[in-house]
């Protein structure tokens, strides 16, 4: 092995997916947006499809390509973006469905795509994607005429369940969707958790399905193992890696890995991030650099050929709390270096 490894457990996604569904009472449909939280979109919604899903949310038309090559024309695929310029053909051709996301591309699908599907977009409070409530009651007659498929909005804090925006958001939701005959999303996977007052017609799990948080049940989806490259003997005194910034303190053994940032290993970890070799972890030494990193393994008995990232010791969320960020970017970060190796049904 010469390139660092993913192993993807399409059954653990499938079955985190079953698990979230049972919590709702409702549909339960699946976010397979940024390349499938980077693991593998086809995959991952062919595998999510054979569990039950027949709802697919993606953040670009040019995502949904690869997702209806896998899926034919049954499932439903919807767009987070709405309807953009230059999007009608797309549309059209691939059946997405757009969130409409403003009066201005409400305007653009009614005149490019009169007779197509589409859904509506509100902003509850978060102020980033979807029309507030006095654009939402310019347009709502003329959109209802149309039956949208499904009407959304986002949830802020859906992480922090006590969060009072949680609520406020909800209830918000409840206003400006009051009469309607169209089936309503609001959660994705914080959202699942905080309870069926928050589940509508339909639920949307995105980072819960693929191991995270705050999924505390998800089973962990990936694994990801990198080969070492080279081992040397470290005399007490010398230095690792670029500046200087690690300086052997005893006489050491230190492994030289094949893999860095430019494989989402940020840079930051320098000098706190740990690997493992089966159930012992090995501290990293020196600075993160583009390809490769310098670990100890002076401790383990047997020289290793491949040190873990990603593994039952350490989660996405794990590897996050120690670069300060969230699973999500761990996860969407993996670079295209990796091979990937997938398991279960789907594979």
């Amino acid at each position: 092995m010469s390139a660092p490894l993913l192993t993807l457990d399409l059954d653990a996604l499938a079955d985190n997916w079953r698990r979230l569904a049972q919590l709702s009472g409702s549909e339960t449909g699946a976010t397979v947006k940024a390349d499938g939280y980077g693991l593998g979109a086809s995959r991952a919604a062919r595998r999510l499809a054979e569990a039950g899903a027949r709802s697919f949310f993606v953040a670009l038309a040019e995502e949904g390509l690869a997702i209806r090559k896998v899926l034919g024309n049954g499932p439903r695929i919807f767009v987070f973006s709405g309807h953009m310029a230059g999007d009608a053909a797309m549309l059209r051709e691939l059946g997405l469905i757009p969130l409409i996301n403003s009066a201005e591309q409400m305007a653009r699908h009614a005149e490019t795509l009169p007779d197509h599907p589409f859904g509506i977009q509100l902003d509850s409070g978060m102020n980033r994607l979807g029309m507030e409530a006095p654009e939402w009651a310019a347009v709502r007659q003329i959109a209802l005429q149309t039956a949208p498929q499904l009407v959304m909005s986002h949830l802020a804090c859906a992480d922090e369940p006590a969060h009072e925006m949680n609520a406020r958001q909800r209830d918000m939701f409840i206003e400006m969707t009051a009469g309607l005959d169209a089936p309503r999303s609001l959660a994705a996977t914080g959202g699942m958790l905080l309870g069926r007052d928050y589940h509508f017609e339909l639920s949307r799990p995105g980072v819960g399905l693929y191991g995270g948080l705050p999924f505390e049940g998800a089973k962990p989806v990936v694994h990801a193992a990198l080969p070492v490259i080279q081992i040397r003997d470290v005399e007490p005194g010398e230095t690792v890696g670029y500046g200087n910034t690690w300086t052997a303190a005893r006489p050491s053994r230190i492994a030289t890995v094949a893999a860095g940032y430019a494989d989402g290993i940020h840079r930051a970890l320098s000098h706190k991030l740990q690997l493992w070799a089966g159930d012992t972890p090995c501290p990293t030494v020196g600075r993160i650099s583009m390809d490769l990193i310098g670990v100890d393994v002076t401790d383990l008995p047997d020289e290793p050929e491949a040190l873990d990232l990603l593994n039952a010791h350490q989660t996405i969320d794990n590897l996050a709390d120690v670069a300060g960020t969230i699973g999500y970017e761990i996860l969407t970060s993996l670079g295209a270096r990796y091979k990937r190796r997938y398991l279960g049904g789907g594979a």
